[in-house]
């Protein structure tokens, strides 16, 4: 299967943080069809592992499963329900929106979120964003009994309904690409790494609820004590007049690396990549011929920053795919990106032998 097609499939699976569990068996069916065995932790990490060169750094690869969205807070007497946000989910970019309430394979229940008919709108409304408490989805119940018959109840997942829309040039929005692109990605790579000879042990997670606290690979990364970290995510593109200010990073412009990261909202956390690792992208990325953008912003944060805490510290670097519309319903991100980004990583990986040195004054 390609690429793309990894990709599609991936972005309309619903999976919301803490509920991850059809996208984790696709994904699970995906590595089995290349014949690695995979296995999934309590928490609901699953993972796969290549060996490979035992004198060399173990790695630990890895994009999340999960996606944000909403929760069942309340069920009205009407059959209106209102809800919770669960991950930063953009209050001014909720109403109308259509959703899905994840009851079950085969049993899930459309709704939309609604928005106040305009002939009704008052001039102080019409400019005005509604906090999500106040905000409710239909979903053509007409009583608090419907609503639970068909299985929704307070703690039901919700998500942005599933979407695909392909656009000119190749580029693909819709749901979820965050991080079900590098998910595909992921896919693609451990593909190619079974026909390389010489690689490290890779191992490959595919991890949870990082849009709910940030810290679900850190349950994977205890357990295993990589060596390397390296995750998969979007990088922001910054290609948009909305975002012009913000860096360099272009959609369709090729693959990223992160230099600075840091959250300044909530929590005090962000991730500084280790010398070793910005060395070995930009070397492989010349190696290859493949365009390497840069990235430091302020305002997003992975899971990384908790995973390179780990044991004695752990080596570590966010590699991503230019992304606009970040936590939106519809997301958009180029399939060449995607396509340049497993090369770097093919290319990358199989350098990381014996000899690769993560000291840090090997690299003043």
């Amino acid at each position: 299967m390609s690429l793309r097609q990894w990709l599609i499939d991936l972005m309309l699976i619903p999976g919301l943080s803490g509920h991850e569990g059809r996208v984790r068996q696709y994904l699970k069916a995906a590595m089995a069809g290349l014949g690695i065995a995979s296995r999934t932790d309590r928490l609901g990490n699953l993972i796969a592992t290549l060996d490979g060169d035992k004198d060399a750094p173990t790695v630990m690869l890895f994009a999340h499963m999960d996606q944000l969205g909403l929760i069942v807070r309340k069920i009205e007497a009407n059959g209106l329900v209102r809800v919770e946000r669960l991950g930063g989910v953009p209050e001014r970019a909720l109403p109308a929106h259509g959703v899905l309430f994840c009851v079950g394979e085969g049993r899930d229940v459309p709704g939309l979120i609604a928005h106040k008919s305009h002939h009704a709108t008052g001039q102080d409304e019409k400019y005005k964003v509604l906090p999500y408490p106040e905000l409710y989805i239909d979903a053509g119940f007409r009583s608090a009994d419907e609503v639970l018959a068909a299985g929704i109840d307070i703690g039901t997942p919700i998500v942005y309904a599933p979407s695909v829309t392909e656009l000119a040039n190749g580029r693909i929005a819709g749901t979820s690409v965050d991080d079900r692109a590098a998910c595909a990605v992921m896919v693609e790579v451990a593909k190619a790494m079974i026909e390389k000879k010489t690689r490290p042990t890779i191992h490959f997670v595919f991890s949870v609820q990082e849009e709910f606290n940030l810290r679900g690979a850190v349950t994977a990364a205890q357990v295993l004590m990589p060596d390397v970290a390296i995750q998969l995510d979007l990088i922001l593109a910054t290609d948009t007049p909305d975002m012009a200010a913000r860096g360099e990073v272009r959609l369709g412009g090729g693959p990223a690396i992160s230099l600075y990261s840091f959250h300044g909202r909530g929590t005090l956390n962000g991730t500084l990549p280790h010398p070793a690792m910005v060395g070995l992208f930009e070397a492989s990325a010349a190696a290859r011929k493949l365009p390497l953008q840069r990235s430091a912003h302020i305002g997003a944060l992975t899971d990384l920053s908790y995973v390179q805490l780990v044991g004695q510290g752990v080596a570590s670097i966010d590699v991503g795919f230019p992304m606009r519309y970040s936590h939106s319903a519809m997301e958009m991100c180029d399939l060449a990106d995607l396509e340049q980004l497993t090369a770097l990583l093919v290319e990358a990986l199989p350098r990381i032998d014996g000899g690769f040195s993560l000291d840090r004054d090997d690299y003043l």
